[in-house]
């Protein structure tokens, strides 16, 4: 199904649902070649994997379901699902993690629910979840960044590491997570984290190599990496594709926690610019919190919905059991979503508010 798209009656800038989803994987291109850049070929490889399997797999169920598959796929909604679900996992994550979490996030969360337009969560996030949850070994498997890692890796070295476990020259994943002091390197926010829960302060966690040496508190890889889908999320949004209020919402709640809390106690609690530059958080507000479908649709509501998000993720980063927590945020508040609708719908113009009496019943 084609869904036509205007910002509002007055502008008549109309997209369908194929050309919004084409906009927006065309700009995760920047972040996701950096990705590549950094972390390597496996990224383009778990992206692969993912839209074949979540082409086969909604092509399967509207068939079974004697709808038309052609044109439900052509408005590249599960595509987009695939490459943010894709990007989410660790780039030499094995074969079978990227498929079994596209087949849930499309069959299950999407399909079950009546298809595009109907599902309850977004269908990305609850995959990567239901992964996170089921396999913490896999998802937790991210390598260095290129110029730290111990042994250099090429595009052979991802296909045969992705499908077998292995490196062409034989060397494992726990090899290949080694750093050049042969030290098994975990992202920045596990780092810090678990840095803190070992008695360290906040400025001795990053000191370690992960982290840049010239700007104290962000990963080598993540700032690179952040801005790039930073620059991607202010395409869409000057091109009308999404509003700013989730976004901004998300990430200005995010920073302020960070700021009160680091002013308590710096010796702990991580500083904004830590929290916004390392961890998804921004590909997080750009591209995930704002699906039409999930999200609220008011402004009011969405601003409510972002700021929610960004709270629930210093909540979780903070005092959770995972390093970082866009995901966890995301589904919490998806759940919320009609409760914010209802109470942030705007008033019909030449009408009064409803009022209600005590046992909520129209009094007019």
């Amino acid at each position: 199904m084609n869904f036509k798209l205007a910002s509002s009656p007055h502008q008549h800038v109309r997209r369908n649902t194929g050309q919004v989803m084409r906009m927006v994987i065309l700009a995760l291109l920047p972040g996701v070649l950096l990705q590549t850049w950094f972390f390597g070929w496996g990224t383009l490889v778990q992206v692969m994997l993912a839209i074949i399997t979540v082409v086969v797999t909604e092509a399967a169920i509207l068939e079974l379901r004697k709808k038309d598959f052609e044109s439900a796929i052509k408005d590249y909604s599960a595509i987009l699902t695939a490459v943010l679900l894709a990007i989410s996992i660790p780039p030499f994550a094995p074969w079978w993690i990227v498929v079994l979490g596209s087949f849930f996030a499309i069959a299950i969360v999407k399909q079950l629910y009546g298809g595009l337009g109907f599902n309850v969560f977004n269908p990305a996030m609850a995959g990567y979840v239901m992964l996170l949850i089921s396999f913490p070994v896999q998802m937790t498997q991210w390598l260095p960044p290129a110029g730290l890692a111990q042994y250099s890796h090429n595009f052979n070295d991802a296909l045969y590491v992705i499908f077998t476990g292995f490196s062409v020259d034989g060397f494992s994943i726990a090899q290949l997570k080694t750093d050049y002091d042969g030290v098994t390197m975990a992202t920045p926010l596990d780092t810090a984290k678990t840095a803190i829960a070992q008695n360290l302060t906040y400025s001795e966690s990053i000191e370690l190599p992960i982290f840049d040496s010239l700007v104290p508190g962000i990963g080598v890889a993540s700032s690179w990496i952040s801005l790039g889908y930073l620059l991607g999320g202010l395409y869409l949004i000057k091109q009308k594709v999404i509003n700013w209020h989730i976004p901004v919402g998300m990430l200005t709640t995010t920073v302020v926690c960070a700021i009160i809390m680091s002013i308590a106690d710096s010796d702990v609690y991580p500083s904004g610019i830590f929290h916004l530059l390392n961890g998804s958080i921004i590909i997080g507000a750009f591209f995930i919190a704002t699906d039409p479908v999930s999200a609220c649709t008011t402004n009011k509501g969405r601003l409510v919905f972002g700021a929610a998000i960004g709270f629930w993720v210093y909540v979780i980063r903070t005092w959770g059991g995972y390093p970082d927590a866009v995901a966890f945020a995301v589904l919490i508040m998806n759940m919320a979503v009609p409760l914010i609708d209802y109470y942030t719908r705007p008033r019909t113009y030449g009408h009064s508010p409803i009022k209600t009496n005590k046992r909520g019943i129209n009094d007019e």
